[in-house]
């Protein structure tokens, strides 16, 4: 009996002392944890001197710090830090590109959706990264991406309203939480896509010496997929990128622009974009290069559209985490405090995936976390290197000291 009190003793003080590890991914998974720090992010406001107790992967309460001083559970004093949820990644392309889950989750993002490649039920979240899909992107024959791709598990061509709402039907029943169509001409200067995506362009070179010929769904086709996307309580998200896909987009009743657009739009496409209350995933970064995504974000900010935060991890120069340079241009080209572009890639995406305590620290929420010395809000570029990281109540890394 002895003997095995000691061993069972030992394994709890290892627990315990992993807590104060730099880099650990080891605490005691059966016992509550309480994480204090000098700011809180809980998804929608900044609290000062408060702590979060975690218990069986979720958030289980979520107050000031002298409120817990009665509790037994091992405490991680991050001090002076801010604690905020992991952020939610809307537009990735982990697969085709093979981005390390791993590497993503311990840059400070703790869910993704990843919109075109291989069909599959959301899974994650429990120590692994969140991962959820559109599935293949649904594209006219020989449309957008098959000329830079060929008919790989990015791309689904559908001919007709018929076989558009079988696909939608075939991708809802795999676990797609979005359909994602293709309106892409191509050609936009400065688009990724206008050069090929690297690795798989030279397969299709031809194509591109008429940049402007991709052939696009037709209306009755898009009317079909929305339809049937609406009827399964699924939302559609366009890749587009210039007025014509825009207007398609605006015309069938698209919910969402997996980008905003390369080219400038026409003020009454913008208008009517957030009458319709469209969405829009950011995306600028990736977008850099285009002559008109400034000035599209400035004037639909201004505007009052609803914008939602994606980088769209795996392009060139984008980082395989959180995107700090895609925070500063929402903060001033569409004028919004850190506050509110830190809430953007929280818990108002986590509302918008229809799992409204995701991308939040309050009770019963996952217990996906991130945590950064000093205070983000002052420096948005702070979050691209996490040193804490929480998925599922399971610590990823830790670089803070006991």
């Amino acid at each position: 009996m002895k003997s095995q009190f000691s061993f069972n003793r030992c394994l709890q003080l290892l627990s315990v002392l992993a807590l104060t590890l730099p880099g650990s991914a080891a605490f005691a998974q059966d016992q509550p944890l309480l994480i204090s720090a000098a700011r809180v992010f809980d998804g929608y406001t900044l609290r000062t001197d408060a702590a979060v107790l975690i218990s069986e992967g979720k958030v289980a309460r979520i107050d000031g710090r002298e409120a817990f001083n009665d509790s037994g559970a091992p405490r991680l004093d991050l001090g002076d830090a801010t604690l905020l949820p992991g952020f939610i990644e809307l537009h990735a392309h982990l697969s085709y590109q093979h981005v390390p889950a791993d590497t993503v989750l311990r840059h400070g993002v703790t869910t993704v959706r990843d919109v075109g490649g291989p069909l599959h039920q959301p899974y994650g979240g429990d120590g692994s990264l969140r991962l959820m899909t559109s599935g293949p992107i649904l594209t006219a024959p020989a449309g957008y991406p098959i000329p830079n791709l060929g008919e790989t598990d990015i791309a689904m061509p559908v001919a007709d309203a018929q076989q558009a709402r079988q696909a939608v039907r075939k991708l809802v029943a795999g676990g797609a939480v979005v359909i994602k169509v293709a309106l892409e001409p191509g050609g936009e200067a400065g688009a990724p896509w206008s050069g090929g995506h690297a690795h798989a362009q030279h397969a299709h070179s031809k194509m591109h010496d008429k940049p402007h010929s991709w052939p696009m769904l037709s209306p009755v086709v898009l009317a079909a997929i929305v339809d049937e996307a609406h009827q399964l309580g699924r939302r559609v998200a366009a890749h587009l990128a210039e007025s014509k896909g825009a207007q398609l987009a605006l015309d069938v009743g698209i919910d969402e622009w997996a980008h905003t657009p390369c080219e400038t739009l026409p003020d009454a496409q913008l208008h009517r974009a957030v009458a319709q209350q469209v969405r829009i995933v950011s995306t600028i970064d990736t977008l850099s290069k285009c002559s008109g995504v400034s000035s599209n974000v400035r004037r639909l900010a201004e505007l009052g559209a609803e914008f939602l935060y994606g980088a769209e991890i795996a392009h060139p120069d984008i980082p395989w985490g959180i995107d700090g340079q895609e925070l500063l241009y929402l903060q001033h080209l569409a004028g919004m405090t850190p506050l509110d572009v830190i809430r953007i890639a929280t818990s108002n995406a986590g509302q918008y995936l229809n799992i409204p305590l995701l991308g939040t620290l309050l009770p019963g929420a996952p217990a996906d976390m991130i945590a950064v010395k000093g205070d983000p809000m002052q420096k948005l570029k702070l979050l691209e290197y996490p040193d804490l990281v929480m998925s599922g109540g399971k610590l990823i890394i830790n670089y803070f000291g006991s």
